[in-house]
C-alpha cells in the first residue's frame, strides 16, 4: 500500500499529527503496536470508575492546548488545586518536618535555575548532609522517575521554569480525552508493530506485523526506548537520532491503585506522603474527585518493585505504607485493583523522559527532520513541556508541519 504519510505512533504526539494533516487531502496512515489508541495516555473504565493509568493532569493547565480542546468539547475540567502540598493529618509528617522538607527542596529548585553545578550533575546540587535529601530524591522521581546522579540539571530546570503550578484533573479521564481526538476517518491499524524502516527512491519502507507499507515520507512518534533500543529497526544514517534517545531515557513511574471497599479514615481529595525519608515511599491520592479509590504514585525506587518484583509486592508495599499512617484497620478498607507496567510494556518502556547529565540538547537532535522524509514527535522533542501530554501533542503537531512543508512546498516569491 503507498501512502504520503504514516504515523508510527497512536499517542498524543500521533494523535496531534493526525490532527495537523486532518484535512490535507494526503493519503495518511496511523500504525499502532498496541491494541488500542492513547499510547501513555490510557483511561481504564473499572465499574464505571474512570482510572487514568498514565497521564492525569493537566500540567500549567491555563496554558495547557488539552485545556483548550476539553473546553470546546463540552468535557468538565475539576481546576480545585490539587492536595499535593498538605499532608492529610499531619500523618507521620509534622508541620514542623513538612516546612523543612518543602524549604530543602525549593533550595535545590533554586541552586538548579540560578547557581547549576558545573557538572550538570542534579545530585550535585544537594546540600550535603540535608537530612531531606532522600525526600528531594523521592519527589523528583515522581516526577520525573529518574535517579538525580544521572539526570541533567539544565534539563529539569528548563521544565521547571516553564511550567506553571496550574494543575487541573478531567473526572471523565485524561486519556479518554485525548483519544476522543483522534480525528474521525483517520485509516488506523492497531496491534501492528513496525519492525523496520529503510529509506527508498520515493520516500521510505516501514516493514510491519502485517506486511510492507510504502510512505513518501513517515512521521515517528515512538517513545525514545524505542528508538534507542532494537525494537525497530533504523537507517544507519540515524545514529545521531538514535544516540540522542539514548541520552534521553524514560524514567520509572508507576501506579498501584486501590479501591476503598467499606468506609474508613480516608477522606476525599487528601493527600499523604508515607514515608517522607524514604526512598520507596509511596505517595497517596486518596478518593481523588471523590471516587472510591486511592492512587498509589510509585517512582522510581518504588516503582523498581512493579517491575522487579511483580504488582502484588507492590500493592503490599503500598498498603503497609497505609496501615503504618493510619492504624491496622485501614487494612480491611482497601483491596488492590490494578497496577501499571510502563516499564515491562514493550512497546513503551518506561514513563516519560529526562535528559542525562551535559545532554540536554539531546532532545533539539531527535527533534531534527533526517533527509526530509523521517519526522520525529513525542514528549521528549518538546523544548520545554517535555514529560507531558501537551508537549507531545505539540511536538505532533510541529512534525507534521514539517513533513506537510516537504510535500507541499511553498513556492518562492
Amino acid at each position: 500500500m503507498d501512502i504520503d504519510i504514516a504515523i508510527v505512533g497512536a499517542g498524543a504526539a500521533g494523535i496531534g499529527a493526525a490532527r495537523r494533516l486532518s484535512g490535507s487531502g494526503l493519503k495518511v496512515t496511523m500504525i499502532e503496536a498496541a491494541p488500542r489508541i492513547g499510547g501513555r495516555a490510557w483511561t481504564l473504565d473499572i465499574a464505571g470508575i474512570p482510572l487514568d493509568m498514565g497521564c492525569a493532569w493537566l500540567h500549567s493547565a491555563s496554558r495547557n492546548v488539552w485545556t483548550g480542546l476539553a473546553e470546546t468539547a463540552g468535557v468538565k475540567i475539576d481546576r480545585k488545586p490539587s492536595g499535593w502540598a498538605v499532608q492529610y493529618q499531619d500523618l507521620g509528617f509534622t508541620p514542623a518536618e513538612q516546612r523543612e522538607a518543602s524549604a530543602s527542596f525549593e533550595r535545590w529548585t533554586e541552586t538548579l535555575l540560578t547557581a547549576p553545578p558545573a557538572s550538570d550533575i542534579a545530585a550535585e546540587a544537594l546540600e550535603p548532609g540535608n537530612e531531606w535529601n532522600n525526600h528531594i530524591r523521592t519527589k523528583v522521581g515522581y516526577i520525573s522517575g529518574g535517579v538525580l546522579e544521572e539526570m541533567s540539571a539544565k534539563d529539569y530546570a528548563t521544565y521547571e521554569a516553564a511550567s506553571t503550578d496550574e494543575n487541573w484533573r478531567l473526572p471523565g479521564g485524561y486519556g479518554a480525552l485525548i483519544t476522543s481526538h483522534l480525528p474521525e476517518g483517520t485509516r488506523l491499524r492497531l496491534s501492528t508493530p513496525v519492525q523496520s524502516i529503510s529509506l527508498t527512491g520515493g520516500g521510505a519502507a516501514l516493514e510491519t506485523s502485517a506486511g510492507t507499507l510504502r510512505a513518501k515520507a513517515v512521521i515517528l512518534t515512538v517513545s525514545t526506548a524505542m528508538l534507542a533500543g532494537e525494537t525497530i529497526k533504523l537507517p544507519a544514517g540515524l545514529a545521531p537520532w538514535r544516540e540522542a534517545a539514548a541520552n534521553l531515557p524514560l524514567g520509572r513511574d508507576e501506579k498501584a491503585i486501590l479501591e476503598v471497599v467499606k468506609n474508613g479514615p480516608f477522606a476525599p481529595e487528601t493527600h499523604l506522603f508515607g514515608n517522607p525519608r524514604d526512598l520507596k515511599s509511596v505517595s497517596y491520592n486518596i478518593r481523588p474527585m471523590g471516587y472510591p479509590t486511592i492512587e498509589c504514585y510509585l517512582g522510581n525506587d518504588s516503582a523498581a518493585i512493579v517491575a522487579e518484583e511483580g504488582p502484588a509486592a507492590a500493592f503490599a508495599h503500598a498498603i503497609d505504607g497505609l496501615t503504618r499512617l493510619f492504624g491496622a484497620q485501614a487494612r480491611d478498607c482497601v483491596r488492590p485493583l490494578i497496577t501499571t507496567g510502563w516499564t515491562r510494556t514493550t512497546h513503551i518502556g518506561g514513563s516519560y523522559s529526562y535528559a542525562k547529565p551535559g545532554q540536554a540538547g539531546a532532545r533539539r537532535t531527535l527533534a531534527r527532520p533526517f533527509e526530509n522524509r523521517l519526522f520525529f514527535a513525542g514528549e521528549a522533542t518538546s523544548p520545554l513541556d517535555y514529560t507531558t501530554a501537551h508537549g507531545a501533542y505539540e511536538s505532533g503537531m510541529r512534525a507534521a508541519g514539517e513533513a506537510l512543508a516537504t510535500l507541499r512546498p511553498q513556492p518562492s516569491l
